[in-house]
């Protein structure tokens, strides 16, 4: 595979990955959190991933794994990988206490005033930031691999994750910062962070290119998917429920639903 074609695919991964340093610098900048603007935010996020992931990415997994494997064959894998991605991402979000989970919500005006316990802020922020890591590692290769086969795919890809990254800078630079008064710390943590999914990604690259082939591909599709309906499921849409009205949630998945679909008829 040229050079040429995985720089768009890698440029696209760091940009989801990075956009935890937005969330970082809005918690140093806003006196509360928007929980209307994340709430919609978050929705908007998951109705893209959700549409493109059942309409767009799992159908074009089939369509390979078919091809390459016959109807039955073809179908199976399909169903496998999806379910196999779902339980992969299941698996590592389990993995991770509840109280560093960076998708268990913290806000600016909760910790504002919590200078008794900076120890436990600060431990807190860390682990964030390791959790964080550890999550984004299979998002970079679910972003890489799409827009490696579809670079308008890709696009949307990047942008949903990058939508869904920013509470997560705001979950490592909030407790950091009230912890240590140092903004540049925060924010650099919450930054690197953000970096295991370009590294997730080339890793995952270095890893299959060996292998990277039409069932490769499928499957590695069918597993993005369901990686991406876990996220959707567990972490964005509850997490958007929480942050605000539950109409609002509702509003944004509309939103994006309706977006990615419209992309898909026009450009894709």
């Amino acid at each position: 595979m040229e050079f040429e074609n995985l720089i768009l695919p890698f440029a696209l991964t760091v940009f989801a990955g990075l956009s935890t340093g937005i969330g970082s610098l809005i918690a140093f900048f806003a006196k509360s959190t928007s929980t209307r603007f994340l709430s919609i935010s978050l929705g908007f996020s998951a109705g893209v991933m959700i549409y493109v992931s059942l309409v767009e990415i799992f159908q074009k997994s089939r369509i390979i794994l078919i091809e390459t494997h016959g109807n039955i064959i073809g179908n199976w894998y399909t169903v496998g990988a999806f379910f196999a991605g779902f339980l992969f991402i299941a698996v590592i979000d389990s993995l991770i206490p509840s109280a560093e989970n960076p998708h268990e919500l913290k806000k600016v005006e909760d910790l504002e005033n919590n200078h008794a316990a900076k120890k436990k802020l600060l431990r807190m922020g860390l682990f964030s930031a390791l959790a964080i890591g550890i999550h984004n590692f299979p998002e970079g290769l679910a972003t890489f691999t799409a827009a490696l086969t579809d670079p308008k795919l890709g696009i949307a890809i990047a942008v949903a994750i990058a939508i869904h990254n920013i509470p997560e800078g705001i979950a490592v630079s909030v407790p950091v910062f009230f912890a240590t008064g140092d903004k540049k710390r925060a924010f650099k943590l919450s930054f690197l962070s953000g970096l295991a999914e370009p590294i997730g990604a080339l890793f995952g690259f270095l890893l299959l290119m060996p292998f990277l082939n039409d069932t490769v591909f499928g499957v590695l599709f069918a597993a993005v998917a369901g990686i991406m309906v876990f996220i959707s499921l567990d972490e964005l849409l509850p997490a958007a429920r929480e942050y605000g009205r539950p109409h609002y949630a509702l509003y944004g998945l509309f939103g994006g639903m309706a977006v990615m679909a419209v992309s898909l008829l026009l450009f894709i």
